[in-house]
């Protein structure tokens, strides 16, 4: 008599075996899931084919794009080299001040005013979400006119608040940010739970304790998520930065590169794309070191509960 017969457990088939009969057919995974892998490499390659471009170009010794149809048709640092007599590096360092500045500056207006709004219940509180709203739906170049008169009559009374002034472009970065980065965290700010706050007051802890110690570390991903974007935002800024900054010295990368190339008589795009691929370095490093952050930070504050 079998084993099967006097009740003992049926054999398990063999891994090999129950994998072969459950692997889908060829014909049908490419139909069903094939062709999202197709669509995936054709958008890296639609993606990174500019970037490819631009390192040949910037590896290049002809100095200009329409000669290197070939890619990588000849491997030369002589652009990198040549930057070193020009001011990128002053530009690369004024970019880095001004977009880390501005960086923390929108993390902490950001994180005090969503926690205002968030925690506190005030006149005048939902009139100030709607306003912060509304006024983010208009482009910041509608203002170019108006920043540009006004950093002038700044200027005739502060100096450090007036054209060709660093801490004056800053200022509009921040001011220009607040809304939208504010509106970002307000709804990160209520996944929170108030309870939290509750039982630190029973403690004894004070607002400023609670913000400092419990709620700026529990959304720390969503503080993240700002500083990389407005880092990301105003390192590579050109036009307000084009518009407020007069001297060669105060440029920042943007407006640095824009200059080598305003001429088409003696444009250089060797030294371009040699500025353009190692001004991309700090962005690369930045996002790559807050990369675990952002995926929570981007989505946590979109549902409640």
């Amino acid at each position: 008599m079998s084993a099967t017969s006097l009740g003992a457990p049926p054999r398990t088939p063999a891994p090999a075996a129950a994998a072969a009969r459950t692997r889908m057919p060829f014909g049908r995974w490419v139909r069903e899931l094939g062709w999202r892998h197709l669509v995936g490499v054709i958008g890296v390659i639609y993606a990174g084919f500019p970037l490819v471009y631009v390192v040949s170009a910037s590896l290049s010794e002809g100095g200009t794009l329409t000669g290197s149809n070939q890619l990588f048709a000849d491997v030369s640092t002589a652009n990198y080299t040549a930057l070193s007599g020009t001011r990128f590096w002053t530009w690369a360092t004024n970019s880095l001040v001004i977009a880390t500045v501005t960086a923390v500056g929108t993390v902490l207006m950001g994180a005090a005013a969503a926690y205002a709004f968030s925690r506190f219940r005030f006149r005048g509180r939902r009139a100030g979400l709607t306003a912060l709203l509304i006024i983010q739906m208009f482009p910041q170049m509608l203002a170019f006119v108006a920043i540009f008169l006004l950093a002038i009559s700044l200027g005739e009374v502060v100096p450090a608040l007036g054209l060709n002034s660093k801490i004056a472009l800053i200022c509009i970065y921040l001011g220009g940010a607040l809304g939208v980065n504010t509106f970002l965290m307000y709804g990160f700010f209520n996944t929170v739970p108030k309870e939290l706050d509750e039982a630190a007051k029973l403690d004894g802890a004070t607002h400023g304790q609670i913000y400092w110690t419990i709620i700026l570390r529990l959304v720390a991903p969503i503080l993240a998520v700002v500083a990389l974007l407005s880092f990301i935002s105003t390192f590579g800024e050109f036009i307000i930065a084009r518009v407020m900054l007069q001297s060669e010295s105060n440029w920042t990368i943007a407006v640095g590169l824009y200059g080598w190339v305003s001429s088409q008589l003696d444009a250089n795009w060797g030294l371009f794309a040699a500025g353009a691929v190692i001004s991309a370095v700090p962005v690369l490093a930045l996002f790559l070191f807050l990369q675990k952050y952002i995926v929570g930070g981007l989505t946590a504050g979109s549902v409640k509960g």
